[in-house]
């Protein structure tokens, strides 16, 4: 893989702090582990909705990814299209290299 933001997101999940799915990532804002959302930019807008209430209920910061479902899940070896961070540094990078990401 020659993408390092999914290969940071990939070495996130191996340190245990990459949470997959809608009802995970709505469950981890709800109990206030999560530091950041991000999510692919073709996932749906109807499951999407909800994680994006429950981010801003937690004034948890939520970014869209350049990349697809597929390439997420392909990264993480689990299909899924938006993930939590529990992770301030982690999530802090995260950050940083989707602000300069084209």
């Amino acid at each position: 893989m020659n993408d390092s933001l999914l290969s940071f997101l990939g070495l996130c999940r191996r340190a245990r702090k990459l949470i997959i799915g809608a009802e995970a990532c709505e469950k981890s804002l709800r109990e206030g582990k999560s530091r950041l959302i991000i999510y692919a930019n073709d996932f749906s807008r109807s499951s999407l909705k909800p994680v994006l209430e429950a981010a801003s209920k937690a004034n948890v910061k939520a970014l869209e990814i350049n990349r697809s479902k597929n390439e997420l899940s392909l990264a993480l070896g689990k299909l899924c299209g938006v993930v939590s961070i529990e992770d301030r540094g982690f999530a802090q990078k995260l950050r940083s290299m989707i602000d300069t990401d084209i």
